[in-house]
């Protein structure tokens, strides 16, 4: 896998935990614990896409 299909494919996951994210918020019956765990996870896809575009940069 190149590089940029990774990025890519971080990027995809990045932005359906922002929509599993949204929707958790405005569900009824909200999990804190479950929307924690997703931003968590989100915010850990962010710090490794910046890393990777960081990386490339410097080239």
């Amino acid at each position: 896998m190149s590089l940029q299909t990774h990025l890519v494919e971080l990027e995809r996951r990045h932005q359906a935990l922002k929509k599993e994210i949204e929707q958790e918020q405005h569900h009824s019956r909200r999990d804190d614990s479950k929307l924690h765990e997703l931003k968590r996870k989100k915010l850990q896809l962010k710090d490794e896409i910046t890393k990777l575009r960081q990386g490339v940069s410097l080239h």
